[in-house]
């Protein structure tokens, strides 16, 4: 006895159900469960399913012998020994073709306007340039359209038309996909999707139909600028394919220079500034050039510790909108010198006791994890 579910209930119809229902009900499935719509382990043998049911069902000599017989026809397989292998059907009809377009390119045709790809360059800035903005340029050799063939890429720009494509530059293909029969059109690969020929190529470009041209592009830097940030040049990307279209556009990407001292947390600027023990224990006022050319003060309380922050509000960097500015963010930390004079450890010997605090090493660790716990 066969294992095989019920064809009906795999597509969720009745036993009068139509040709229309049929159809209806395959589409739903089929747009559910195709595996490049639905990641599920069990979606490719779901849709396999799914396709054997509507073949058997949409054919009236196969249904009618599948309610007779049911999986047990006496004839075996009605896809002959080698099973369900699959069918001619017309899938812009049942599932749209948009559906299987998405996948595999086909169903449209393609504008009659070509465009040129994209390029995207990166551009090293300051963090201080992201301060107030500012004006940037940059020189690069950026392809052009090639002025002797036009960008044709024949020679003196003489071309004919493509016999393959009758000069449309697309051809149709008929494809098998899984059950299916799916026809599309593509570029035709004798002309390129120019529907152009020629027989001799451009001297200057090579057959290419652009060259190289060294350009000085001036843009500008945004205030607030985030590294990564990309900036958009319409039209100075590659040209469009044999001289016909429009051009591509060409991205700036940011990238913002490691600071010396700062690390960039949005907004934020974060530093660590190491001190002696004197400085934490009794205070200090430290000075230190700052990224906007306004020296940043940072003074420190009597009794910091290692692993405290001091918050030194609006001198970040600005906001993208050019409404206000993050803060800098200072962690204290101890800085403990690589050797000591003799004169300096001896005093240190003098005083371990009072610099040390309570005598009793747990009564300092107790007092340390009260501290942290308020």
């Amino acid at each position: 006895m066969s294992d095989k579910r019920d064809y009906y209930e795999v597509l969720g119809v009745s036993k009068d159900s139509d040709e229309k229902e049929l159809k209806k009900a395959f589409r739903s499935l089929a747009r559910k469960y195709h595996p490049d719509k639905n990641d599920a382990p069990d979606a490719d043998e779901k849709f396999k399913e799914i396709q054997e049911a509507y073949a058997v069902l949409s054919d009236s000599e196969k249904r009618r012998n599948y309610d007779r017989f049911g999986h047990n026809s006496p004839g075996g397989s009605p896809f002959g020994p080698g099973g369900f292998q699959g069918f001619n059907i017309n899938l812009d009809d049942i599932l749209g073709g948009d559906f299987f377009s998405s996948f595999f390119g086909g169903g449209r045709r393609r504008s009659a306007q070509s465009q040129g790809n994209d390029i995207l360059v990166r551009h090293e800035i300051s963090l201080k340039s992201v301060l107030n903005g500012g004006k940037d340029e940059i020189e690069l050799d950026l392809p052009v359209t090639c002025q002797d063939c036009e960008g044709t890429g024949a020679k003196d720009g003489v071309t004919s038309q493509c016999t393959d494509c009758d000069g449309a530059g697309q051809v149709r293909v008929r494809q098998q996909i899984g059950p299916f029969v799916q026809d599309s059109i593509r570029a035709c690969q004798q002309c390129g999707g120019s529907g152009r020929k020629f027989t001799s190529k451009c001297k200057s470009c090579s057959g290419d139909g652009l060259r190289s041209e060294s350009q000085v592009l001036r843009f500008d830097i945004p205030i607030g600028a985030q590294d990564g940030t990309r900036l958009r040049m319409r039209g100075k990307g590659q040209p469009a394919p044999y001289g016909k279209g429009i051009s591509g556009d060409l991205f700036i990407e940011l990238i913002i220079e490691e600071h010396p001292w700062f690390e960039r947390n949005g907004m934020d600027l974060i530093m660590s500034l190491p001190l002696g023990y004197s400085d934490l224990a009794l205070g200090a006022t430290i000075k230190i050039p700052h990224i906007d050319d306004k020296d940043l003060t940072i003074k420190v309380p009597a009794g910091t510790n290692s692993g405290d922050t001091i918050t030194i509000h609006s001198r970040g960097v600005p906001s993208s909108r050019g409404i206000g500015r993050g803060d800098v963010v200072v962690l204290c930390k101890l800085h403990m010198p690589k050797k000591f004079d003799k004169s300096v450890k001896k005093s240190l010997e003098e005083i371990r006791e009072q610099l040390s605090g309570a005598s009793d090493i747990i009564d300092r660790i107790l007092d340390d994890a009260e501290e942290r716990r308020n």
